[in-house]
């Protein structure tokens, strides 16, 4: 029957995308055995040792969990435009990682542009924490995440401020922040992990990093505080008890992501987007740029000049736009599409994308 068909080929639609999801954010297999070995003594030894007390940089990755890394974005998502905030659950090792298992919301009330966690907030991380050791979940609280809907994966100075406080009292500590509108635009889940330094700890200036698309009225906040935190490496990872639950969660965020449009979705963001490179564009001073080159003075990276980063961002956006009106025109081709019996493409409700031409 047809129905049976439709919902066969939605099946496997559903179990590629998976595939292409894992595939695009580097998904590893890990041994059961490495994820799940738990020392409270290791731990406890970690923690009177203190070695991010003599290392700065003591911690080198953070190794996430699939099952939590999707239910950090699906979260975020609920939220936009508003910021979320939740806690992970995990471990450290001795050579510096930290292993995220799982992540919770925490019923926080946020803002387009900040999100803390109040006295609510707090009692209830103490009451899951303690039906967690109940039940036997022996994981710890080892860092907090939350959303920034639009304008990327860094540090605001209330960030800083909050991740501060958490490595002073509840060390080892980390930050995830995760930006959703970002995620639907590109498929590739935009996620980064920060610790920050000591107090009066001046990092070594090490140049112009990778050049990150910040909207124009956050440069000045991340400009400032830039230099307070540094970024950990994100590396995710599944084992053969997380295929279950990663196929019951991928069932709600698929359906999520097959029932809206990016382009209506994401209108908002990319009409931000481009205003936000005229104003870029409109702050470029040519005649400045000029009179320094007569002046013979060393000449900038190429990456350096500020019409190069416009130049990255808007190719940043048209990319994403191609990639949902791409997206867009699949799911017609899936679930509406139907061989045309003159034509040699496929029609549909009021849409129609003819077959390549032949040379």
């Amino acid at each position: 029957p047809p129905s049976t068909f439709s919902r066969a080929r939605a099946m496997a639609s559903s179990s590629t995308a998976q595939k292409t999801w894992e595939l695009e954010n580097q998904v590893q297999q890990m041994d059961d055995a490495a994820i799940y070995h738990w020392s409270e003594e290791e731990q406890e030894a970690i923690f009177q040792k203190k070695p991010w007390k003599e290392d700065v940089h003591f911690f080198k990755v953070v190794k996430m969990s699939a099952i939590a890394m999707i239910k950090i974005v699906m979260h975020a998502k609920s939220g936009v435009p508003l910021e979320v905030m939740g806690l992970l659950q995990g471990k450290v090792t001795p050579d510096g990682t930290f292993i995220v298992m799982d992540a919770f919301p925490l019923p926080v009330e946020g803002t387009e542009t900040r999100v803390n966690a109040g006295a609510g907030a707090n009692e209830f991380m103490c009451t899951f924490t303690e039906a967690c050791e109940k039940i036997g979940k022996s994981e710890n609280v080892c860092g907090w995440y939350h959303s920034h809907p639009g304008y990327g994966c860094w540090l605001s100075g209330i960030d800083v401020q909050t991740q501060m406080q958490y490595q002073q009292h509840q060390e080892p500590f980390c930050a995830v922040v995760v930006d959703p509108v970002r995620t639907c635009a590109s498929g590739k889940v935009d996620i980064g992990a920060f610790r920050t330094f000591p107090a009066g700890y001046t990092p070594p200036d090490e140049g112009p990093g990778e050049y990150q698309s910040i909207p124009l009225d956050k440069i000045e906040d991340f400009g400032v505080h830039c230099k307070q935190y540094y970024q950990i490496p994100i590396e995710t990872f599944k084992n053969s008890l997380d295929n279950t639950l990663l196929e019951l969660l991928w069932n709600k965020y698929w359906i999520d992501t097959l029932s809206s449009s990016p382009l209506l979705h994401n209108r908002a963001f990319c009409n931000q987007m481009v205003q936000d490179c005229v104003q870029k564009m409109e702050q470029i001073d040519v005649k400045e740029s000029r009179f320094r080159m007569v002046l013979h003075e060393p000449k900038k990276r190429k990456e350096e000049h500020a019409l190069n980063k416009v130049a990255i961002d808007a190719s940043k956006n048209a990319g994403e736009q191609l990639q949902g009106l791409s997206s867009q025109v699949l799911k017609f081709a899936l679930f509406q599409g139907r061989k045309g019996s003159n034509s040699g493409g496929f029609q549909t409700s009021g849409y129609q994308t003819s077959a390549p031409m032949e040379s």
